[in-house]
């Protein structure tokens, strides 16, 4: 009992100091080092112009019009969360369907349809996996080259634009392998069409 009363105002002493340091210090060192170095990351790489913003680059917005670029499928929930006005806030999450089940080959299928019927003059070509497949975070905002370059042709028609023009644009918004041979090249999608927009030069 006589140790236990020496050593507790020791271990609330070594708490405070540890609270103070860890807690406090430590969180306003590296949240200051990362609004002084890596600001745009640090507030969530939002793509902001003319006082306007667009989106974050590192998370994925549904794209229907035939003039934008098609990102990847997200299943959309409106339901599960809400605001403090009580609107609905928009969720994405992945379906968690088997690859093994029918209903997804049934799913998988429809949309394999719904793209070539949007890109026809792509229609004799393979559809690109990730246009018609959920990411796992079902947030992903990068698609393939390969996925990208499908969508030219469209793109190129619906924005009167070249193809070549439309290429230069995704070549803008390509992220390379890392080191050159890590990964595979990425566009973002948010990018390419807020270029298509003429919102980003």
């Amino acid at each position: 009992m006589k140790n236990l009363k020496e050593l507790l105002p020791r271990a609330i002493f070594l708490l405070l100091i540890f609270t103070i340091i860890c807690g406090i210090l430590y969180t306003l060192l590296i949240t200051g080092f990362a609004e002084l170095f890596f600001k745009d990351k640090a507030n969530g790489s939002i793509i902001e112009v003319d006082g306007k913003k667009y989106g974050s680059y590192l998370l994925a917005q549904p794209f229907e019009k035939e003039n934008h670029m098609f990102g990847r499928i997200m299943n959309i929930d409106t339901k599960t969360f809400k605001d403090e006005n009580e609107k609905p806030l928009l969720y994405a999450i992945p379906s968690n369907k088997s690859p093994a089940s029918d209903e997804y080959k049934e799913l998988i299928e429809e949309r394999v349809s719904k793209i070539k019927a949007q890109n026809p003059d792509m229609d004799t070509a393979k559809v690109p996996v990730d246009l018609v497949t959920c990411s796992g975070s079902g947030l992903d905002p990068h698609i393939s080259l390969n996925a990208a370059n499908y969508q030219v042709p469209r793109l190129a028609t619906k924005n009167n634009k070249t193809q070549e023009e439309i290429k230069e644009i995704i070549e803008k918004c390509t992220t390379k392998k890392l080191l050159g041979f890590i990964g595979e090249d990425t566009v973002n999608v948010l990018e390419v069409n807020l270029m298509l927009d003429g919102i980003l030069k």
